[in-house]
């Protein structure tokens, strides 16, 4: 089973760039994965861009720290059959809206795509540790595939290591920078601390430079706008079997021009 993963879609550029390029590559694929924590805006999932990422070749959507942020969620997660939308598992609240994790049937073998939130530097939510192990404790998982949505690199590390063996991939999401530690644990989990973004190439994390840097400067609020321009396409290409990962590579793909 070849895996594609793609990160937090940012903005139109992330949802432009999806949507041109996703198509072009889906055949190399048995599933694709896509974050589409920060598809609208910046912040959240509507249902337009939620149909962008489908028809342009995703199988699962996973969210994260924005998942409420629009109201079309909420009509999405009732929607089971059109929206196949995994998020946080790990919700304090056992009667959030929708399902923290999704088992589809991928060329007769069977894939679970499970969504975390971490807690270091984040919102409060409940262990993600503790319900990642309860959730392995069901039957008929098949290969599992965590998408930990995290801020901080040690809190993801820890669960790649306390999952070797036990899921066939932890892949971070949430900071939007690619990181060059894409690698199989020694028992056949793939990880990487950060697949990075999809979003607008000249910018920062997704945003005009200009706001952050006003930030900065003078230590005041200022209003951060998505960045426009040519956009990056990142993510994780997993290769699973038997349940575990055999290979894993990062993929990028940047736009000549917008």
């Amino acid at each position: 089973m070849r895996v594609l993963f793609i990160g937090d879609v940012f903005g139109q550029p992330g949802r432009r760039v999806l949507q041109s390029h996703l198509p072009t590559i889906r055949q190399q694929f048995d599933f694709v994965i896509v974050n589409v924590e920060n598809s609208a805006g910046g912040f959240g999932v509507h249902r337009d861009a939620a149909r962008g990422a489908l028809q342009a070749g995703a199988n699962c959507l996973t969210l994260g720290n924005h998942a409420w942020h629009h109201r079309d969620i909420f009509s999405m997660m009732q929607d089971e059959a059109a929206f196949p939308i995994v998020r946080p598992l790990n919700y304090s609240d056992p009667g959030a809206p929708g399902v923290g994790w999704r088992t589809f049937e991928v060329g007769g073998e069977k894939l679970t795509v499970v969504n975390l939130l971490g807690r270091v530097f984040m919102d409060s939510v409940a262990n993600p540790f503790r319900a990642i192990d309860e959730l392995l404790e069901q039957p008929g998982l098949g290969s599992v595939f965590v998408d930990f949505h995290a801020e901080a690199t040690s809190e993801k590390m820890a669960l790649g290591w306390h999952l070797d063996g036990r899921v066939a991939a932890v892949i971070g999401t949430h900071t939007h920078v690619p990181t060059a530690d894409t690698r199989i644990l020694p028992g056949g989990t793939a990880y990487q601390t950060d697949a990075g973004f999809t979003g607008p190439h000249d910018s920062v994390i997704g945003s005009d430079p200009a706001g952050p840097i006003q930030r900065f400067v003078t230590e005041l609020p200022h209003r951060f706008g998505v960045a426009e321009g040519r956009a990056e396409l990142n993510g994780v290409v997993v290769q699973i079997e038997g349940g575990r990962a055999v290979a894993a590579e990062r993929y990028r793909y940047i736009e000549e021009k917008a």
